[in-house]
């Protein structure tokens, strides 16, 4: 099975999405794996991926497609795989289904996990960070046992730049205008799948196990 997840920024997809690899024993894959593989291994795509990264440009489109492309072509996809935060926008897909379509290979399901935004602005604000040892908590959910201290090194826990209420609302700006039309991009192909993100992680994950079958 072939699966794409989609979701807002803390909706909470890569969780699922290491979850579903791990059930059906296919590899999650996320652009940045590929990416960080394949400028380690030097290979060729990986080289041209370094020059943008390296004057700190975005990877052109037709890169990345043809960089995931030779990824699930690899042995371990044979049964599937779980593409991670990959296609972001209509272009992307287009040129990702395009690139299957001459492997006459294609997606079975896009899941999007769906969070209303007021939720995950909560739910983002709410983290702590140790910097010292790299520990994570949340107020709510997982909070340290003396409150702003890490139960591991006794450091300060702080609320990191990129989960401020403000950092957020912009990146979801930026989500809902670029990657929410990939959902009625999928749903015209009849592979869109939806599940109700605001449940506990672990019903979340029963909602997909149903859709994709035991």
């Amino acid at each position: 099975m072939k699966i794409i997840m989609l979701g807002a920024p803390g909706a909470g997809k890569g969780t699922q999405a290491k979850r579903i690899a791990e059930k059906y024993t296919i590899p999650h894959i996320s652009t940045g794996d590929i990416f960080r593989a394949n400028i380690k291994e030097g290979t060729e795509l990986g080289k041209k991926a370094k020059t943008y990264m390296d004057q700190g440009l975005l990877v052109p489109d037709e890169l990345v497609v043809d960089l995931v492309v030779d990824r699930v072509q690899q042995d371990d996809c044979a049964n599937g795989y779980v593409l991670d935060g990959f296609p972001r926008t209509i272009p992307q897909a287009e040129s990702l289904d395009a690139a299957l379509a001459k492997l006459n290979d294609k997606v079975d399901y896009a899941i999007n996990v769906e969070v209303p935004d007021e939720n995950i602005i909560k739910r983002m604000s709410g983290r702590r960070a140790c910097l010292s040892c790299g520990a994570t908590y949340h107020i709510e959910h997982i909070p340290p046992k003396v409150e702003g201290v890490c139960d591991t090194c006794g450091k300060e826990l702080v609320l990191r730049d990129d989960d401020k209420p403000e950092t957020v609302k912009k990146r979801l700006d930026v989500y809902h205008e670029q990657t929410q039309p990939l959902i009625d991009y999928y749903n015209g192909k009849n592979i869109l799948k939806e599940v109700d993100g605001t449940q506990d992680m672990s019903d979340v994950f029963n909602d997909i196990v149903k859709i994709l079958g035991e």
